[in-house]
């Protein structure tokens, strides 16, 4: 692929926003810490340099070298990459007394920048940025101010670099969309060949040259991601690939049987393992959050390679990683750092001496699903709201016990199948129960109790990057909450959890 769009965070929590609205126009994009660039720089057509949460003026910036891309490629600079444009080429950056934050509306536009063609005057754009450009450099021209910010736009002359203070990535920026197509289509001339077709034509070939007649195994979860990727394998290598499903104990409600039963008519090799009790034997008096992941994470790859050593002459292991494990697995300073692990990325202990395919790593979430139809997967499984790799342990606060993941599956069914007959669960991205660490008062039938709290969450999202609550009507949450009340025997009060992504994530742990 020659017509790569290369994207470089500085640590902005808004960079994978920019890779969505690229993959948007069906371009193919790469996001790379400023401080890992990759080694075929030259196959990239056009460079984007993200926001930052550091100053460009201070002494601990991330920095990188701009002749690597200056008068070579198209570059354009979002935010803090066009106040490290200004900065560095001989421009004079200053702090803001108030913090540039929030709404602004362009006031003036030269229109002979082809950045900002068919973007009018009194377009709404998003700031957030504490320095500004206070003088642009001599050799560079003023393209878009607003009434606030003077230099909210600039072009160097004589070449593609552009600059921009503001964040067109975000919905908030009402044209920004367009502005990127500009930059994107327009002014770097990338071809909009990167769709769900011909991922999937290049992925099978691609998959077939690298595996060859190897034998390949792969952890199905009876999610959306593992799905895609045993079909995709399938389809590469047929019966060379062997799916392992195990049952952790951690799952929803009677979800074991059902995932089977669901790939029974897909030609998939699969073998179900019962391990419930050896997981739950891991997690005893374990409440920490990461060193649950790492007990799930260990007696998986145990029970894993246990199995696997059952099928003779497997080379590879399969997984479902996708662009956001990815993303969110490599620490770059700043917001972006790493905020978890994640169960399916990094590699595996020695003793296992497998190699690893993960035909599903550049993929964003909503993509996955789009190459899943591609692959005519039945809508049930790809609609089907994303569930974390712990499965309950993360969504049980504290210390994991038999009682505890019964009644949070209960809860969980419950939840569910209301918001399935109320039509809500295709209009929201994940939902799920917690089941927190606090009993409450209650009076039962005359009685007072002491019991379980659990929390209810909802979110609307794209990629799971970024999400927004839902708001569920009230009659339905009322039935839900009266459900859960009366059935679930331990609970005696629901919650409903109303914050979005950022600040706080899908997961509470």
């Amino acid at each position: 692929m020659n017509d790569n769009v290369l994207i470089i965070d500085f640590g902005s929590q808004f960079t994978q926003l920019i890779a969505r609205r690229v993959r948007e126009m069906n371009v193919y994009c790469e996001i790379h810490p400023y401080n890992n660039l990759p080694d075929n720089i030259e196959n990239f057509k056009a460079v984007i340099l993200s926001g930052s949460p550091f100053s460009a003026m201070g002494n601990d910036a991330p920095s990188i070298d701009l002749n690597l891309f200056r008068k070579r490629v198209p570059l354009l600079g979002i935010c803090f990459g066009a106040q490290y444009l200004a900065h560095n080429l001989g421009g004079k950056i200053e702090s803001s007394e108030v913090r540039e934050y929030g709404r602004a509306k362009l006031n003036k536009i030269f229109h002979n920048s082809s950045l900002f063609k068919d973007i009018n005057i009194g377009s709404q754009v998003w700031m957030s940025h504490g320095d500004t450009i206070f003088q642009l450099p001599e050799n560079f021209e003023l393209i878009a101010s607003t009434e606030d910010v003077e230099n909210a736009a600039f072009k160097i002359k004589d070449e593609e670099t552009y600059g921009i203070q503001f964040h067109p990535e975000v919905s908030h920026s009402l044209d920004g969309a367009k502005l990127l197509k500009n930059f994107v289509i327009e002014i770097a001339k990338c071809e909009q060949t990167w769709t769900p077709d011909s991922f999937v034509e290049s992925s099978i070939t691609n998959l077939k040259n690298e595996l060859g007649n190897d034998i390949v195994v792969l952890g199905l979860s009876g999610g959306v991601d593992s799905t895609v990727a045993a079909i995709l394998l399938h389809k590469a290598i047929g019966k060379n690939l062997h799916c392992i499903f195990v049952d952790n104990g951690l799952l929803r409600k009677n979800e074991f049987n059902e995932v089977l039963e669901s790939y029974k008519h897909m030609g998939l090799n699969i073998v179900g393992v019962d391990a419930s009790k050896e997981f739950l034997s891991a997690l005893e008096g374990i409440s920490d959050p990461e060193a649950k992941r790492k007990a799930i994470g260990k007696t998986f790859i145990d029970i894993f390679d246990r199995e696997a050593q059952r099928i003779k002459d497997v080379k590879w292991l399969a997984q479902g990683t996708i662009y956001p494990d990815v993303i969110e697995s490599v620490s770059v300073k700043g917001p972006s750092a790493t905020i978890k692990s994640h169960h399916n990325v990094g590699g595996l202990p020695d003793y296992m001496k497998l190699k690893i395919v993960e035909p599903l790593r550049l993929l964003f979430k909503d993509e996955v699903r789009e190459v899943g139809t591609a692959l005519d997967i039945d809508a049930n499984i790809l609609n089907r709201h994303p569930f974390p790799g712990p499965g309950l342990a993360i969504r049980i606060l504290g210390d994991i016990t038999e009682d505890k993941i019964k009644i949070i599956q209960e809860v969980d069914d419950i939840y569910i199948k209301h918001l399935r007959e109320s039509g809500c669960y295709e209009k929201i991205w994940q939902a799920g129960a917690i089941l927190l660490p606090i009993n409450s008062v209650g009076v039962m039938g005359d009685e007072r109790t002491y019991e379980r709290v659990v929390a209810l969450r909802a979110v609307s999202s794209i990629d799971g990057m970024t999400a927004d609550w839902v708001q569920i009507p009230y009659e339905i949450l009322a039935k839900i909450s009266n459900d859960i009340i009366n059935k679930v025997k331990g609970v005696n009060r629901v919650v409903y959890d109303i914050s979005s992504k950022p600040p706080s994530t899908i997961e509470w742990e």
